[in-house]
Protein backbone atom coordinates (compact mmCIF):
# COMPACT_ATOMS: atom_id res chain seq x y z
CA UNK A 1 0.00 0.00 0.00
CA UNK A 2 1.46 3.12 -1.26
CA UNK A 3 -0.41 5.89 0.68
CA UNK A 4 -3.68 4.77 -0.78
CA UNK A 5 -5.09 6.37 2.46
CA UNK A 6 -3.80 9.35 1.77
CA UNK A 7 -5.50 8.97 -1.84
CA UNK A 8 -9.36 9.70 -2.67
CA UNK A 9 -11.30 6.19 -2.77
CA UNK A 10 -13.83 4.33 -1.78
CA UNK A 11 -13.75 3.10 1.78
CA UNK A 12 -16.84 0.58 1.06
CA UNK A 13 -14.05 -1.73 -0.26
CA UNK A 14 -11.64 -1.25 2.23
CA UNK A 15 -14.36 -1.92 4.95
CA UNK A 16 -15.95 -5.25 2.83
CA UNK A 17 -12.19 -6.28 2.05
CA UNK A 18 -11.50 -6.02 5.35
CA UNK A 19 -14.36 -7.85 7.23
CA UNK A 20 -14.38 -10.72 4.35
CA UNK A 21 -10.94 -10.98 5.87
CA UNK A 22 -11.41 -11.55 8.90
CA UNK A 23 -14.67 -13.75 8.94
CA UNK A 24 -12.39 -16.22 6.87
CA UNK A 25 -9.44 -15.73 9.28
CA UNK A 26 -11.85 -16.00 12.12
CA UNK A 27 -13.78 -19.25 10.26
CA UNK A 28 -10.03 -21.31 9.49
CA UNK A 29 -9.11 -20.19 13.40
CA UNK A 30 -12.21 -20.89 15.14
CA UNK A 31 -12.18 -17.70 16.40
CA UNK A 32 -15.74 -16.02 17.59
CA UNK A 33 -16.21 -12.92 15.34
CA UNK A 34 -19.06 -11.51 17.36
CA UNK A 35 -20.78 -8.94 16.28
CA UNK A 36 -19.49 -6.04 18.31
CA UNK A 37 -16.29 -7.16 16.96
CA UNK A 38 -17.24 -7.05 13.29
CA UNK A 39 -18.62 -3.46 14.03
CA UNK A 40 -15.41 -2.07 15.71
CA UNK A 41 -13.61 -3.47 12.82
CA UNK A 42 -15.94 -2.09 10.52
CA UNK A 43 -15.57 1.34 12.68
CA UNK A 44 -11.52 1.18 12.30
CA UNK A 45 -12.25 0.82 8.44
CA UNK A 46 -14.58 3.44 7.82
CA UNK A 47 -11.30 6.08 7.85
CA UNK A 48 -7.82 5.63 7.69
CA UNK A 49 -7.17 7.78 10.63
CA UNK A 50 -6.67 6.10 14.21
CA UNK A 51 -9.30 6.21 16.51
CA UNK A 52 -9.22 5.93 20.82
CA UNK A 53 -11.14 3.28 22.23
CA UNK A 54 -13.61 6.10 23.94
CA UNK A 55 -14.37 7.48 20.87
CA UNK A 56 -14.95 4.33 19.21
CA UNK A 57 -17.31 3.50 22.64
CA UNK A 58 -19.18 6.51 21.65
CA UNK A 59 -20.06 4.92 18.76
CA UNK A 60 -20.97 2.02 19.94
CA UNK A 61 -23.29 3.34 22.18
CA UNK A 62 -24.93 5.13 19.91
CA UNK A 63 -26.09 1.99 18.17
CA UNK A 64 -27.40 -0.08 20.95
CA UNK A 65 -23.79 -2.38 21.04
CA UNK A 66 -22.47 -1.64 24.42
CA UNK A 67 -21.91 1.54 26.79
CA UNK A 68 -18.82 0.25 29.14
CA UNK A 69 -15.83 0.47 28.35
CA UNK A 70 -14.94 -2.90 28.40
CA UNK A 71 -16.94 -3.85 25.45
CA UNK A 72 -14.73 -1.25 23.37
CA UNK A 73 -11.51 -2.79 25.03
CA UNK A 74 -12.52 -6.63 24.58
CA UNK A 75 -12.93 -5.74 21.19
CA UNK A 76 -10.15 -4.32 20.57
CA UNK A 77 -7.93 -6.53 22.33
CA UNK A 78 -9.04 -9.04 20.32
CA UNK A 79 -8.37 -7.63 16.74
CA UNK A 80 -5.31 -6.12 17.70
CA UNK A 81 -4.07 -9.65 18.89
CA UNK A 82 -5.78 -11.06 15.96
CA UNK A 83 -3.80 -8.82 13.31
CA UNK A 84 -7.02 -6.84 12.40
CA UNK A 85 -6.01 -3.60 14.19
CA UNK A 86 -2.79 -1.89 15.64
CA UNK A 87 -2.23 0.30 18.30
CA UNK A 88 -0.47 3.61 17.71
CA UNK A 89 1.46 3.88 20.68
CA UNK A 90 1.66 7.75 19.79
CA UNK A 91 -1.65 8.28 19.77
CA UNK A 92 -2.76 6.32 22.30
CA UNK A 93 -5.71 4.91 19.57
CA UNK A 94 -6.11 2.31 17.06
CA UNK A 95 -6.03 1.51 13.45
CA UNK A 96 -7.60 -1.30 11.18
CA UNK A 97 -4.90 -3.62 9.84
CA UNK A 98 -4.66 -2.83 5.31
CA UNK A 99 -1.86 -5.70 5.19
CA UNK A 100 -3.63 -8.52 6.66
CA UNK A 101 -2.66 -11.25 3.92
CA UNK A 102 0.99 -11.40 5.60
CA UNK A 103 2.79 -11.38 8.26
CA UNK A 104 4.88 -8.07 8.48
CA UNK A 105 6.51 -4.87 10.91
CA UNK A 106 4.68 -2.03 10.01
CA UNK A 107 5.24 1.41 10.30
CA UNK A 108 3.12 4.32 10.89
CA UNK A 109 2.94 7.40 9.11
CA UNK A 110 1.00 9.60 11.12
CA UNK A 111 -0.83 13.03 9.71
CA UNK A 112 -0.22 15.62 12.54
CA UNK A 113 -2.78 18.04 11.09
CA UNK A 114 -6.15 15.61 10.27
CA UNK A 115 -5.06 12.69 11.97
CA UNK A 116 -5.24 10.26 9.00
CA UNK A 117 -2.39 6.88 9.29
CA UNK A 118 -1.18 5.03 6.41
CA UNK A 119 0.15 1.97 7.61
CA UNK A 120 3.44 1.02 5.30
CA UNK A 121 5.01 -2.05 5.31
CA UNK A 122 9.29 -2.08 6.30
CA UNK A 123 12.10 -5.27 6.35
CA UNK A 124 12.63 -4.98 9.02
CA UNK A 125 15.42 -7.69 8.57
CA UNK A 126 16.90 -5.15 6.22
CA UNK A 127 17.64 -2.38 8.95
CA UNK A 128 19.89 -1.61 11.96
CA UNK A 129 17.71 -2.43 14.34
CA UNK A 130 17.91 -5.99 13.01
CA UNK A 131 21.41 -5.77 12.63
CA UNK A 132 21.93 -4.41 16.43
CA UNK A 133 19.83 -7.67 17.47
CA UNK A 134 21.45 -9.96 15.54
CA UNK A 135 24.94 -8.86 16.81
CA UNK A 136 23.82 -9.74 20.19
CA UNK A 137 21.45 -12.76 19.66
CA UNK A 138 18.54 -10.82 20.35
CA UNK A 139 15.30 -11.91 18.67
CA UNK A 140 12.97 -9.49 18.06
CA UNK A 141 9.36 -9.87 18.32
CA UNK A 142 7.70 -6.84 17.68
CA UNK A 143 8.54 -3.47 16.70
CA UNK A 144 6.73 0.17 16.39
CA UNK A 145 7.73 2.05 14.14
CA UNK A 146 5.73 5.44 13.71
CA UNK A 147 6.37 8.57 11.67
CA UNK A 148 4.59 12.25 12.24
CA UNK A 149 4.36 14.66 10.18
CA UNK A 150 1.82 15.97 7.06
CA UNK A 151 -0.22 14.54 4.39
CA UNK A 152 0.05 15.48 0.57
CA UNK A 153 -3.60 17.09 1.79
CA UNK A 154 -2.25 19.26 4.62
CA UNK A 155 1.38 19.80 3.46
CA UNK A 156 2.18 22.92 1.86
CA UNK A 157 4.27 22.26 -0.84
CA UNK A 158 5.60 19.06 -2.30
CA UNK A 159 7.95 17.06 0.00
CA UNK A 160 11.61 16.08 -1.77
Amino acid sequence: MSGHAFEQHDHHSCIADGVTAAVAYCAEHKLQFTKTRKRVLEILLERHRAMGAYEILDRLREEGLGSQPPVAYRALDFLVTNGFAHRIERLNAFIACTHLESGHAPAFLICRSCDRVVEAETDLGAGELARAAAATGFVIERTVREAEGLCPDCSPGEVA
